[in-house]
């Protein structure tokens, strides 16, 4: 267990990073606690796409014990991951007592040191880092704790000896277990597949040909597969209906049915190889602004695919472990390689979690054939230097990437050194410089972002909030009417122009832009309490009350809104209302003072 932490415990003292954790952990109260209502929260959002009421759970759990100490978010993602290798380690070696026709007893040191390799390699490997380290991807370690259960209760109901009675038990808790799995995260949904793979090899209940699969035996073992195919078409409707809401879908237009199938193919060849060669590890892959599926490195991948894949295919008589070890691991890469495609990645290192297993799994095989095959002392030891020989560097490069996530400047300043032409890297790096009062360098970087990707409208607007900060208010104006040129919906842009007229005195140019903005996000109280500070300056005051109110109806957390309430409210000589204001502002502003200052939203402000 020590042996499998060890490479993570940087990551103890790393802060939260601007890559999510703030949209999903900082910044959103929701979750914060298990009272009822956050409950109902986390078993009914689909927040930023995914449907992961489980993983909610921990992180609320997490809140009551640590509140927003980024170590105890840490800390629980270590411990679920130390969890996954002890299980991996009873996974690996139930498959290995059952490949090698042999019982799974305590007495079998060759099969435990085999089991515990392929735990090792699984746990300590650099690919790991992105699931373990990250504080948003509490849904990796703890899916996968309950996919590994799955698994390995599959395992126990149909390796013999067994009585039926004792495998329908082990059936019914996998189901369980798997339901558990897609409550955390819904990749797992791949499972009915997994396990016909498993009933192939090492189980042997079908064989390769499907036509096989129609005899009785054939047909019982697909019955067994019912209830978790139904349940992982409801879990696979869900994560469209969550991808759907948060607009995360990329439409064929603008990436195509032939860019889609390139990604496809280089995706499974490129986990292989990073798996092999875990080197220039990043947060970030992004999908290049001039895709093309003739990319050499793409026709390199999906040529190599399909050779991998009828090598195997051809070889799956003599060597079945090779096939069942591939298709597993494109079968759980599936959801994740681009032919439904989310984001702006084309690839993640996180998408390993779980497609590793095989790999980490066959690696364990043949290190348990090494073990059989010496004889004499020293041909005992020529295995276990070769382990250490692999797992000691494995552990080096591990500690050095955790530590690439210590902190959001450390983070994208990595992914530059990788891919100076990754514009949402500038971008992020650009925002993170602007919170740190930076300006000059986070202008640079969005330049930079916008010469990548000249149609970013939110780092075109950012641009413009940085330019109005440092007084240059022409240069400001130019970057939010070009961001409304590109994207006439871009409510914050309006917003944005609407407070640079208000403080050049260009009160109805203002009044109009708010307006605008309030007809694309009629529900943002900020945008009313902009409108209804303007309406303070011109004398006003019984119209911006109104928009005051109105602000405090959609957000009655608003230390702001209660403010300008208050004030114009006095200005109207109705003090008993305006002190009534002012201390719910005071009151609100005392228990904001609890949490640490949040950085901007994840694309709106620089």
């Amino acid at each position: 267990m020590m042996v499998s932490c060890a490479p993570f415990l940087p990551a103890l003292w790393n802060d939260f990073v601007e890559w999510d954790d703030y949209e999903n952990i900082v910044n959103n109260p929701h979750y914060r606690g298990w009272g009822w209502s956050q409950l109902r929260w986390m078993f009914t959002t689909f927040h930023l796409g995914p449907y992961q009421p489980f993983s909610w759970v921990t992180l609320g759990f997490d809140y009551l014990i640590w509140g927003m100490n980024p170590f105890g978010y840490h800390l629980t993602n270590l411990v679920l991951h130390t969890a996954n290798a002890v299980f991996f380690y009873y996974v690996s070696r139930r498959l290995l007592s059952i490949v090698w026709s042999i019982p799974d007893e305590a007495g079998q040191a060759q099969l435990g040191w085999s089991a515990a390799l392929a735990a090792l390699l699984f746990a300590i490997h650099p690919l790991r880092v992105e699931s373990v380290v990250w504080a948003t991807e509490r849904r990796d370690v703890l899916s996968g704790l309950f996919y590994l259960g799955t698994i390995y209760a599959y395992l126990r109901a149909n390796s013999k000896p067994v009585s039926e009675l004792e495998a329908r038990r082990w059936r019914s808790t996998a189901l369980v277990l798997f339901v558990l799995s897609l409550l955390s995260k819904a990749t797992a949904m791949t499972v009915p597949v997994v396990l016909l793979i498993l009933d192939i090899y090492p189980l042997r209940r079908l064989q390769w040909q499907p036509r096989d699969w129609l005899t009785q035996g054939g047909r019982t073992v697909l019955r067994e597969k019912i209830p978790f195919i139904i349940v992982a078409v409801g879990f696979a409707l869900l994560a469209l209906i969550g991808q759907q809401q948060a607009a995360a879908f990329k439409s064929l237009e603008t990436h195509g049915l032939g860019s889609r199938l390139a990604q496809a193919f280089f995706g499974t060849v490129f986990y292989l190889w990073k798996t092999l060669v875990p080197a220039k590890l990043s947060p970030l892959y992004e999908i290049p602004p001039h895709f093309t599926p003739w990319d050499p490195f793409i026709v390199t991948s999906v040529a190599a695919a399909i050779v991998i894949t009828l090598a195997l295919y051809l070889l799956r008589a003599r060597w079945p472990v090779g096939l069942a070890c591939w298709a597993y691991h494109v079968v759980i890469l599936a959801p994740v390689l681009g032919i439904v495609q989310t984001g702006p990645q084309l690839v993640a290192d996180r998408y390993t979690y779980l497609a590793c297993l095989s790999w980490a799994a066959l690696a364990g095989g043949l290190f348990f054939y090494s073990l059989q095959r010496q004889s004499g002392a020293m041909a005992g030891l020529v295995a276990p230097i070769a382990a250490a020989a692999i797992l000691t560097p494995l552990g080096l490069l591990t500690w050095h990437q955790t530590a690439i996530w210590r902190d959001t400047g450390t983070l994208w300043r990595h992914a530059l050194k990788l891919d100076p032409n990754s514009s949402i890297a500038h971008y992020n790096l650009a925002r993170f410089l602007a919170t740190q009062g930076n300006h000059s360098e986070a202008v640079a970087h969005y330049h930079q972002a916008l010469r990548i990707r000249p149609e970013d409208t939110d780092a075109r607007n950012n641009l413009g909030l940085l330019l109005a900060r440092q007084g240059e208010i022409e240069a400001a104006l130019e970057e939010f009417q070009k961001t409304v040129d590109i994207d006439p919906h871009h409510a914050r842009a309006y917003f944005n122009m609407g407070r640079v007229f208000a403080r050049q005195r260009e009160y109805e140019l203002a009044i109009r832009n708010f307006q605008q903005a309030l007809k694309l996000q009629p529900n943002e109280a900020e945008i009313y309490v902009g409108l209804g500070n303007v309406f303070v300056l011109q004398g006003r005051l019984e119209a911006a009350t109104t928009q005051f109110e109105l602000a405090i109806k959609l957000k009655p957390e608003s230390a702001e809104a209660h403010v300008a309430l208050a004030r114009a409210l006095a200005a109207q000589n109705k003090n008993e209302d305006a002190e009534k204001h002012y201390q719910q502002a005071l009151q609100l502003l005392k228990a904001q003072n609890t949490a640490p200052p949040p950085l901007p939203g994840p694309r709106g402000d620089p």
